[in-house]
């Protein structure tokens, strides 16, 4: 057996390393290693809790606003306060904007080049992988690259600036949209539009988003030309990435776009391969594993509410500055394919229900959640009523709790928050790449990632396996809201 090291990764938010031992050309065991401390659950102690406002989007230059919204939501929780329906939906349009954008960056400028790299030169598609994705070459990711310029312009208008906005507060948006801007936004989501349905999948995106199964999908794609996503498609069946990093079989979902009548568009639970359904979720069974971590472990395993994040960066056993996040003692993923799971979508659940979670469903995930999320936005903007109420105000009180709760592009992401004597005692944070790249925890048990690099190809020769790289991207991780 032999052992590699794999990092830092390029195209990854953040540093990463993963150290993999290595027989008879197949992964056997993998340690991820996240190996740089920010140390935000430090810094926010002692501070006014409404600092967090400002000092939380700062955790991440890609995922800010997912940090705002889950910060905000944590002090509404703690002040009783709701925001008014304008303020909601202005929330949520932010919050869409990043993670469409995120799921376009991620498809072709960080997923999709890998395909370009010259151990496929033999694949018959090989040539059309370079015309479209080459780094900084390819025709379809330099279009995605101007379409996802103009998509932020939304935010320069919901928020004043992205990223690290400060619109997002506790009593909704303070950033009022005048019926002239409506309209000019709606007009920014119907170019985005365009872009996906002319490039990405060569259809409307409602067509897209009730493709029923996966049968459905094959006679879909055999009625011509469907863009990049049939591309995709195309190489994943002839990779069989259908087989490549299986995940742990259970899906976490938060609830993804509250409406103002008390509901999810996506709601929150548990789906898993076991009871093929979705199960309720305890956030009371939440905890944190610091066994493996550079932190101190103290008490053991924790939840959130009560976290401990103390460096401890001489200990032994440990090998990475992330803790291990569980969910009543169980590995578990987060991600597109968990809320298209909890959401129903019925192309996810044939795909998930035959081959699990794995390279080819957490791709096929979030491009359907771009078909479906579009349409939203166009709703939601259409929902704005200007001249009414956008901001609540309310009163914090000098002790209490909060707990904010988002769905980031990349998955579940929860803030924990306690205030004492009008100042922020504790703020925990665990984020989607917390859980899905966790270490193993006391009982030895791997995180997803570790678990789904097991059995990965690797070719004689190989210093930055293929197929480790695509199963990694496949999570499309963030290591700097891991390591918070």
């Amino acid at each position: 057996m032999s052992r590699l090291i794999v990092g830092p990764f390029n195209r990854v938010e953040g540093d990463l390393e993963v150290q993999l031992d290595i027989a008879q050309g197949r992964v056997r065991a993998a340690w991820v290693n996240s190996p740089m401390y920010r140390g935000f659950e430090q810094i926010l102690p002692g501070k006014e809790p409404l600092d967090a406002l400002v000092i939380v989007p700062r955790l991440c230059g890609i995922c800010s606003v997912s940090q705002s919204v889950a910060a905000a939501r944590a002090l509404a929780d703690l002040a009783g306060v709701a925001p008014p329906p304008n303020g909601l939906l202005a929330q949520n349009l932010m919050l869409a904007t990043e993670n469409l954008a995120d799921h376009l960056t991620h498809f072709y400028l960080f997923f999709m080049p890998d395909f370009t790299r010259a151990v496929y030169a033999h694949e018959p598609w090989h040539a059309e992988a370079l015309r479209r994705f080459e780094a900084q070459a390819g025709a379809q990711a330099r279009a995605a690259i101007a379409a996802r310029q103009r998509w932020f312009r939304l935010l320069g208008t919901l928020g004043g600036k992205w990223p690290h906005t400060h619109a997002i507060h506790p009593g909704g948006s303070t950033r009022p949209v005048q019926a002239s801007e409506r309209l000019r936004l709606l007009a920014q989501v119907r170019e985005f539009r365009g872009f996906l349905q002319g490039e990405l999948f060569g259809a409307p995106l409602e067509e897209v988003a009730a493709l029923d199964s996966e049968a459905a999908l094959r006679a879909w794609l055999a009625q011509g030309d469907r863009g990049d996503f049939g591309f995709f498609l195309s190489i994943a069946a002839a990779l069989r990435l259908d087989t490549l990093g299986p995940g742990p079989g259970r899906f976490l979902s938060y609830g993804a776009w509250p409406q103002p009548d008390g509901t999810h568009v996506v709601p929150r639970g548990v789906w898993s391969m076991q009871a093929r359904a979705l199960q309720p979720l305890d956030l009371e069974a939440i905890t944190e594993d610091a066994t493996h971590a550079w932190l101190s472990d103290a008490g053991g395993a924790r939840h959130p509410r009560e976290g401990l994040t103390l460096p401890d960066a001489e200990k032994a056993e440990a090998y990475t500055w992330n803790k291990a996040p569980r969910l009543g003692g169980a590995v578990v993923e987060c991600g597109a394919v968990a809320r298209q799971l909890a959401a129903g979508q019925p192309l996810v659940v044939d795909a998930v229900r035959r081959c699990g979670g794995t390279v080819y469903t957490r791709v096929l995930a979030r491009l359907l959640e771009l078909a479906r999320v579009v349409p939203l936005m166009e709703e939601w903007l259409r929902a704005l009523r200007p001249g009414e109420p956008w901001c609540d105000a309310f009163t914090l009180p000098e002790d209490g709790a909060g707990v904010g709760l988002a769905e980031a592009a990349r998955g579940s992401l929860g803030h924990w928050l306690r205030v004492e004597r009008g100042r922020i005692a504790t703020y925990q944070i665990v984020a989607p790449t917390s859980w899905n790249f966790s270490p193993r925890d006391a009982a030895g048990v791997p995180g997803a990632l570790e678990a789904a690099l097991v059995d990965a190809p690797v070719r004689a020769g190989e210093a930055t396996p293929v197929a480790v790289q695509h199963v990694v991207r496949s999570f499309d991780p963030c290591m700097v809201c891991t390591v918070h």
